[in-house]
């Protein structure tokens, strides 16, 4: 196992990345703490769980579908010129759901913060791209590897910090501090221009690269983030779910940790070694345990089996993030990068939304198997696409090799 030219110290060691990847990762705890920071806020203002959903939904909702626009301005001006001025607007709008008296005007802020928060993750994916193109374009899965450990971390610590701040009567201070590590985070990387990618400066260029994202390859990429989201929203409602139903809800924390801390230990695994397979063939070959493991998990008996598949399948989740990012930078170009790590993150977004609804009916009317086995119908669907993906990108290589 290789550590010198792609291990994370070399990797961290290279000009100013641990500058940029330290001060983004920083600003998506922030992130992660926002939408239950802001359900604990506005519940405890306004006792209405109806008002705290709305927000955090418009929040998410605003996020999903303006943040892609918010990356293209980012890819044709710059980070370090639009930077500043996302973060400026984050900041007042959270001000504004913090200073609002009344529920709807407490939505309209929640949703205008969301609009307007920074794609931290892209952007610094964005940055290593741009760093490592050339002779160190291999390192590439170890840097993304770095990157999914950094948002596996965040989203594991955010939600339990609000939660923990909410709790015991501080929710406006759990909002403060959110709004504070966004606005730190991103002001830093701001001022950190000499490893910002160079902005789309000429029309010409914008005009050949405008239409880059519409190729079949991003949209099966696309895709996929859409699948991977499925598989999201599906363990998010059914776990909780199945702990309940087997009059066990306790065992809900402790199952979504150890999936956690799984996914955690195979993303670094996965990022410390140089693997020669094309990245298309990894991507089936994770696809395809993410789908057998998932297959575990409508059968599991109780919940110590069910934490037990929840395990293994977790494994292959952060791989296989790591892979769509390394595909999706080999497939745009680099005008469009940003946007189209945003569009990514949008997609799987909305299917996390998607499949958390559709889990609670299943539960509802089948059960919480009938949930869980949402879960392997979704690795199916990414196995479908993961091999359409690798035949669609031979056929293309093969193609101008002619």
């Amino acid at each position: 196992m290789p550590h010198a030219a792609t291990g994370y110290r070399s990797l961290l060691r290279a000009p100013g990345a641990a500058a940029f990847f330290l001060t983004a990762a920083a600003g998506r705890v922030g992130i992660a703490m926002t939408g239950v920071g802001l359900v604990w806020l506005l519940h405890a203002r306004t006792g209405s769980y109806g008002t705290a959903g709305l927000a955090t939904a418009g929040f998410a909702l605003a996020e999903a579908l303006i943040g892609p626009q918010l990356a293209r301005l980012v890819d044709r001006l710059g980070q370090t010129r639009v930077l500043p001025f996302s973060l400026l607007a984050h900041g007042a709008a959270i001000t504004g759901v913090l200073a609002s008296t009344t529920p709807t005007a407490a939505i309209i802020a929640a949703t205008c913060a969301g609009a307007v928060v920074p794609p931290l993750g892209a952007l610094s994916a964005a940055r290593w791209a741009h760093l490592l193109r050339g002779e160190r374009a291999g390192e590439l899965p170890t840097a993304f590897s770095l990157e999914s450990l950094a948002n596996a971390t965040a989203f594991l610590l955010g939600p339990v910090l609000a939660t923990s701040l909410g709790a015991v009567g501080n929710a406006a201070l759990a909002s403060t501090i959110a709004v504070a590590l966004i606005l730190g985070g991103g002001g830093a990387l701001a001022a950190q221009g000499r490893t910002a990618p160079p902005p789309a400066r000429e029309h010409a260029e914008r005009a050949r690269t405008g239409r880059t994202l519409l190729q079949p390859i991003f949209l099966l990429l696309a895709l996929l983030n859409l699948a991977i989201g499925l598989y999201f929203g599906t363990m998010g409602v059914s776990v909780s779910s199945f702990a309940i139903s087997h009059g066990i809800p306790g065992a809900a924390p402790p199952i979504i940790a150890a999936a956690s801390l799984s996914g955690l230990l195979s993303g670094w695994l996965y990022g410390l070694r140089r693997h020669l397979t094309p990245a298309r063939r990894q991507l089936v070959i994770a696809t395809a345990y993410l789908t057998g493991a998932a297959l575990l998990l409508p059968l599991a008996p109780s919940t110590t089996w069910l934490g037990v598949a929840v395990v293994l399948t977790e494994a292959a989740v952060p791989p296989t993030l790591v892979l769509l990012n390394v595909l999706t930078e080999k497939a745009v170009h680099p005008a469009v990068l940003t946007q189209a790590f945003s569009w990514n993150n949008s997609a799987s977004a909305a299917g996390s939304a998607l499949a958390a609804s559709l889990a609670g009916r299943a539960t509802d009317v089948w059960g919480a198997s009938a949930a869980l086995a949402q879960a392997s119908a979704a690795g199916l669907v990414l196995l479908v696409l993961a091999l359409v993906l690798s035949l669609a990108a031979r056929r293309s290589g093969e193609a101008r090799e002619r």
